[in-house]
């Protein structure tokens, strides 16, 4: 029995050390790439560190001049108005596609490509560059609406239209929240549909009482992840408005920036990523709470049941 114990910690033993080796690459890249990172810029929130100019006070002077800087405010405020623009119509276009492209038709898996198409190009900073082509006051949007009579639109030099602008670049990238819901609609039981019409139920009442409850998961799903995605949104401001007109664009993200590497606030461009990442915590925290009041789980309603 003694042998046997032996030769099965032994055993253990060697395979521990193997799986050891076998992440050491990665865990060595983790702690050098991303762990000393963080921590170090942590400590560094907590000082006046100047890009090329040293640390000379330490304090919390950062945080406290965060509270009282009306640009960094604003900034918040445009970068939550960004995304309360961005992510529910991200939402409802994959929703809307998903639902088009679930049919069963000869070559919908060539339509399914071509919608996804978009998210796989949209980060590039060519197409933030065609999209600011296409925008500006010369440019084909404008064209198109000479070519019918309409008025143009100074998309980018309007307060209130710029911001529109970019968010409808984002808009346009559905095609990873489509293949959530795409995935999600196969979930939902052939047989409820079929009992909602012998009750006589229509379309929209099937979908909202059958379609929607099964997608809420893929929803709450799409939700977190795309609202953290439009937090963090930074090409599209900083290639196509610059942060424009009169700061009207400037997101936290490209705040951040500019106070790092243009400002050579490093101290405080720290303290506002620190700030950032407890902001982004909690409205992740707060949609994962609201979760029990609208999120329909199959499996553990029927073990419940």
């Amino acid at each position: 029995m003694d042998m046997k114990r032996k030769k099965e910690g032994a055993y253990f033993r060697k395979t521990s050390r193997e799986g050891y080796v076998f992440i050491s690459l990665w865990l060595t890249g983790m702690i050098i790439f991303r762990l000393f990172p963080l921590l170090y810029s942590l400590v560094c929130s907590f000082s006046d560190f100047k890009l090329f100019g040293g640390i000379r006070k330490w304090g919390i002077m950062n945080y406290s001049e965060i509270l009282f800087q009306p640009k960094i405010i604003t900034s918040f405020i445009t970068t939550f108005r960004y995304a309360l623009i961005t992510v529910p119509l991200k939402i409802i276009a994959a929703m809307s596609a998903a639902l088009l492209l679930y049919k069963a038709v000869k070559g919908m898996d060539f339509f399914r490509t071509v919608f996804y198409i978009p998210t796989l190009l949209g980060s590039s900073v060519a197409i933030s560059v065609l999209w600011k082509t296409l925008f500006r006051d010369d440019g084909v949007i404008n064209s198109l609406l000479n070519f019918i009579r309409l008025t143009p639109v100074k998309w980018l030099s309007d307060e209130n239209s710029a911001l529109w602008v970019i968010s409808l670049l984002r808009v346009w990238q559905f095609g990873s929240a489509m293949v959530i819901f795409l995935a999600a609609l196969k979930s939902v039981p052939p047989e409820l549909y079929e009992a909602a019409k012998i009750d006589g139920a229509g379309k929209i009442k099937r979908f909202f009482s059958i379609t929607v409850p099964f997608m809420s998961p893929a929803v709450l799903y799409n939700i977190v992840t795309q609202t953290g995605l439009a937090l963090q949104e930074f090409n599209a401001p900083f290639i196509i408005t610059q942060g424009g007109p009169r700061n009207s664009t400037v997101l936290i993200s490209m705040l951040i920036y500019n106070t790092a590497f243009q400002q050579k606030e490093m101290g405080m461009a720290c303290a506002l990523t620190w700030v950032f990442l407890i902001v982004v915590s909690v409205i992740s925290t707060l949609i994962f709470i609201s979760q029990k009041y609208w999120v329909y789980y199959n499996d553990n309603s029927q073990e419940e049941k």
